[in-house]
């Protein structure tokens, strides 16, 4: 059923608690952490200025990092408050807590149209276990709640779910903010009836990570193409030689499962027919996890079906590349997951990048609608310089996933459901 959406709240003179996901990428400078990237930051401000004009007076709650239920200076929001109030042209009061006294006496100053952001949720740990005297506390300042963190909307922690769910009985309302109503219309309602024909491109390193996916997938789409680590499994699955190449090799009879659900349902389940190859060599130094670092050389194509003992599968190849993008030009719906090979690494970057420029091409020149479907395949299309040329990027990694595979996102439960 369609969820309310901020659009349908009088927010007048109201407390709207909004979670919104400002889990972005820092670093220290000069003894500051600074933000790198402030992307998500930048997603909210149709619904911050909504509310804002609304009159609403809006107290933002979000989560940073993996602190463990601790507070852990590096990962404060006081940054993310600063950042925000230059965006909105307005001040950003920011409280170093997110529950008690100083958090209810600041809310209880707010005017219309101000702005409140709290300290990070994550410093308790009653938010993952979505504690319900930690939501109670949360939820004693909110007289409606607003979710528009569609990234964290598969978490059901206590500000995704736990505090929608007091505030509702309290007789409050609980909308999607307008990105979180924008993800649910693409990945959901533009996805269930799909102009066609339907074009899924999935990549990634992992087919246990999308097998769900394509089980659903293989129910609607016209054709599924394969590139990414993922497809070495398919490989291994028909019996070929992968290499060196990432791999499940316990996951080959789930692959071929996935090949013989395409057959039945007449999809076409395209593999890559060549791969960019190149030899793994060990070397002394260590990652930041401890373990070592592997070194790449001597990439070239490997036109054959096998992949020789010695090297490893990184990118798809130039025929691939070339097929993939003939069945692209003819989609009037995409869907993009998990990039075609190591793309971060500019030797490995062709297959992805080739993509990218057909999805968004077809996107302009065929009407299609592309939707990029969040985590690796959204930096992919940003580092092409390509995502203002496609319908719409997913701020969600995990969720968009799950929203994929068909699970029920906790932190959309909890939403109030629209009355037709």
């Amino acid at each position: 059923m369609a969820k309310l959406t901020v659009n349908d709240l009088e927010v007048r003179g109201k407390r709207v608690f909004v979670r919104v996901d400002y889990n972005v990428p820092m670093a220290e400078q000069n003894g500051q952490m600074v933000i790198n990237d402030d992307t998500r930051i930048r997603a909210t401000l149709p619904t911050l200025d909504l509310l804002i004009k609304g009159g609403a007076r809006i107290i933002l709650t979000a989560h940073l990092g993996r602190p463990d239920g601790k507070p852990e200076p590096t990962m404060s929001l006081r940054p993310v408050a600063a950042k925000l109030a230059d965006l909105v042209g307005r001040p950003v009061a920011f409280v170093d807590d997110c529950i008690g006294e100083k958090v209810e006496k600041t809310v209880g100053a707010l005017k219309d149209g101000d702005i409140v952001l709290l300290e990070n949720t994550r410093f308790y740990a009653g938010e993952e276990a979505n504690d319900a005297g930690f939501a109670e506390q949360l939820a004693k300042v909110a007289e409606h709640y607003v979710n528009d963190a569609f990234g964290a909307a598969h978490r059901g922690h206590a500000s995704t779910e736990g505090v929608a769910r007091i505030v509702a009985k309290r007789g409050g309302k609980c909308a999607a903010g307008l990105l979180m109503e924008r993800e649910l219309q693409f990945l959901g309602d533009e996805l269930e009836n799909p102009a066609r024909p339907f074009v899924v491109i999935l990549g990634g390193a992992k087919v246990s990570d999308k097998i769900k996916v394509i089980d659903r997938l293989l129910e609607k789409a016209d054709t599924i193409l394969i590139g990414g680590a993922m497809a070495y499994t398919f490989k291994l699955a028909q019996g070929l030689r992968v290499g060196k190449s990432l791999v499940e090799p316990d996951k080959t009879d789930v692959a071929s499962a996935a090949v013989d659900k395409a057959a039945e349902k007449k999809v076409d389940f395209l593999i890559p027919s060549d791969n960019v190859v190149a030899r793994p060599v060990k070397t002394d130094k260590l990652n930041k996890k401890g373990k070592p670092v592997i070194e790449l050389h001597d990439h070239r194509v490997n036109a054959e079906p096998n992949i020789p003992d010695d090297l490893e599968g990184v990118d798809i190849g130039p025929a691939t590349v070339k097929s993939f993008c003939d069945v692209i030009a003819k989609a009037k719906t995409i869907l993009w997951n998990g990039p075609m090979g190591i793309f971060e690494d500019k030797r490995f970057a062709d297959g992805t990048f080739a993509v990218a420029r057909a999805v968004a091409e077809t996107t302009k020149n065929n009407g299609a609608k592309s939707i990029i479907g969040g985590g690796d395949s959204v930096k992919a299309i940003n580092n092409a310089g390509l995502g203002d040329q496609v319908t719409f990027m997913s701020t969600g990694g995990g969720a968009s996933l799950e929203f994929l595979e068909g699970a029920v996102l906790p932190g959309v439960a909890a939403l109030s459901d629209k009355k037709i």
